[in-house]
């Protein structure tokens, strides 16, 4: 699952790229779409929706699209080589006189009406990077349901649009808690330092190329896909496990000696050792 920082920085690329300018050729490489022909419209605006890309066009038409894990969108100039994927990972392809935008293994990718954008996106909460953001509601919708484990409600993009696998590891560690701990159950102070905290990692890494919560200079990340190797803070070993409802089991890292509350059964964290490669910094 990307994080919000990474469909931001894609947002911004596209835009750079496309807005302003007409489109000298586009080519949606799926059969619903497999006619469509935009070119002649100029491009408006790229923005991000939480994890959603919403590209703009003159005319009222829009198009939606999600990286979930695979995805991703390359900007090249014209005549450059296409490096992103074999050819038939190609999903979209968006030129103009200088530049060429290329969508490859996209698993959502439709257009729409402009106006009828809330319909994909309407359902999303507070958006961490976004101009709605709204630290007292996104709290809010985190604790309406008190019993559910804190590592869901984070990844939830109803109770706050922009968290992924990543912030919510690195989250749960800066706060102190295990991501199985109820949200209900977290301590007030902590509560009230969730939002801000949250806003700042993804703001201070919209920029960057290399994802950084730990302000060390050797190391980018406190627990995230460093298990086995010592907690940065007490040295215990990070441990991971999987967290989700079955259809949606992802891999969750922690320090059992920095974070309190609830953990996974234990034997759970080896199931993911071999999946997951251990980071190098």
């Amino acid at each position: 699952m990307p994080e919000g920082d990474t469909v931001w920085q894609a947002a911004r690329r596209l835009h750079e790229a496309l807005a302003g300018k007409a489109l000298t050729r586009s080519d949606f490489r799926v059969p619903k779409y497999a006619t469509v022909d935009l070119t002649g419209r100029r491009v408006l605006n790229t923005v991000p929706r939480g994890k959603h890309l919403l590209t703009r066009f003159e005319g009222g038409l829009t198009l939606h699209t999600h990286l979930r894990m695979e995805g991703a969108w390359k900007v090249f100039d014209a005549g450059e080589r296409w490096r992103g994927g074999p050819a038939h990972q190609i999903r979209a392809v968006l030129c103009t006189a200088d530049r060429t935008a290329v969508g490859y293994r996209l698993p959502v990718l439709e257009l729409l009406r402009t106006p009828d954008e809330e319909r994909v996106v309407g359902h999303l909460g507070p958006d961490l990077l976004g101009p709605d953001w709204d630290p007292e509601r996104a709290l809010a919708n985190i604790l309406a349901d008190p019993g559910r484990q804190l590592g869901e409600a984070l990844l939830d993009q109803r109770n706050l649009a922009g968290i992924g696998n990543v912030y919510k590891s690195e989250l749960c560690f800066l706060l102190g808690v295990t991501p199985w701990l109820p949200a209900g159950a977290l301590p007030a102070d902590r509560a009230e330092k969730l939002p801000g905290l949250a806003k700042r990692l993804l703001e201070v890494n919209r920029d960057r190329p290399v994802r950084q919560t730990t302000g060390l200079p050797r190391y980018d990340l406190f627990v995230y896909g460093r298990a086995p190797r010592p907690c940065l803070r007490c040295h215990t070993s990070v441990r991971v496990a999987d967290q989700g409802d079955g259809s949606q089991e992802r891999p969750t890292y922690w320090c059992p000696t920095c974070q309190t509350g609830p953990a996974p059964a234990p034997g759970s964290p080896q199931r993911w050792r071999d999946k997951y490669p251990r980071r190098t910094g």
